[in-house]
């Protein structure tokens, strides 16, 4: 079923909704840039179809509803704890489909990671619509066709803004009511089918290829350019680090909450350990852990797909500008200049 949907109408369809949904979708945020005079694009909760900045992509992805940078998880006295509550409605987020994906890994880390669930997680994701907005052109640091995350089906509505109004797709006959007496519109929504940027991710074929690969020399080009600062880790759609802090509430260190907030493997010192032991101290060495988790090691693990959906926000918000296209380029030179190596050698 499709509509078409002026944007008075769109916004008293709006209002019905929030009697039952929490709406998020991303919201521009004036002047709140990185830098001065520049605006800022986040995932807010609307009230109406204006609100939403659907022209450009988001700074930062729709995974922030689901998992907050900071979340308190429960509260504590001396001989009790209380689990923080979930809302009580239910979230509908708009989404582009690379962050649809997004939300598919995340699931497999929070979800279905040897048999743990994050009930944090869960209590949330019970709770999601998708609305997802088309993606016709994408943008210069989209690589999204090369990692198969351009189109998506698992969404309840889709749509498309104009400059008269909106079209929708409803899959979901729960929200059909919501748009009786709305024009008719054969709406079905575009996908994005090339890229400025492609890359195409290269198979380590073995665990010896991949030792050698960790010890190569191209990742030490990196403990000078990246300054470890996390920026592309807080803006990846898939990243799921966080560490836990307890707050304290007064003079009683038996009395207050303890909270999660996302980190990054990015910075220095996350792997600190009790006794002072540290793993991967050099910046080069975190790069090789984050490129190899996203375009190896969880693929290895779940046997389906890489974990980067090619939404470029990593190389948008990198100060050192570091693209992740690049350094998976060159990793594909050092499989190859690897290959070449044990080749030569039984040669020899």
């Amino acid at each position: 079923m499709g509509y078409k949907v002026g944007f008075k109408d769109a916004d008293r369809i709006f209002g019905q909704l929030q009697d039952e949904y929490e709406i998020w979708a991303p919201k521009r945020f004036v002047g709140k840039g990185r830098y001065s005079d520049t605006d800022l694009i986040k995932y807010a909760q609307v009230a109406s179809a204006e609100e939403i900045e659907y022209k450009e992509k988001s700074d930062f992805p729709a995974k922030e509803v689901l998992s907050p940078i900071t979340q308190s998880l429960f509260y504590f006295t001396e001989d009790e704890f209380i689990e923080s509550k979930a809302g009580s409605k239910k979230l509908l987020i708009f989404m582009r489909p690379c962050d649809i994906h997004a939300q598919h890994y995340q699931e497999k880390i929070y979800l279905q990671n040897g048999g743990f669930e994050d009930m944090y997680y869960k209590r949330m994701n019970e709770r999601v619509k998708i609305v997802m907005m088309e993606c016709q052109e994408g943008w210069d640091t989209c690589f999204c066709v090369s990692m198969g995350t351009n189109k998506a089906e698992d969404y309840s509505m889709a749509v498309l803004f104009g400059e008269d109004g909106l079209s929708f797709q409803v899959k979901d006959e729960s929200f059909a009511p919501y748009f009786e007496g709305m024009e008719d519109d054969d709406f079905t929504p575009a996908f994005v089918e090339e890229n400025e940027l492609k890359v195409t991710v290269p198979e380590i074929p073995d665990k010896e290829i991949l030792t050698k690969l960790k010890d190569h020399p191209m990742w030490r080009q990196y403990d000078k350019r990246c300054i470890s600062c996390g920026a592309c880790t807080v803006a990846c759609s898939t990243c799921t680090c966080f560490t836990t802090t307890d707050i304290i509430y007064n003079e009683n260190a038996n009395v207050g909450e303890r909270k999660r907030t996302s980190a990054s493997c990015q910075v220095k010192d996350f792997t600190d350990m009790a006794g002072g032991m540290s793993f991967r101290n050099r910046a080069g060495d975190r790069m090789r852990y984050k490129v190899l988790h996203k375009f190896h090691d969880y693929k290895a693990r779940f046997k389906d797909y890489h974990m980067c959906v090619g939404c470029g926000r990593c190389i948008d918000r990198c100060p050192e500008y570091i693209s992740i296209v690049a350094t998976v380029n060159k990793m594909a030179d050092a499989i190859e200049e690897i290959k070449a190596g044990e080749n030569g050698q039984e040669r020899g």
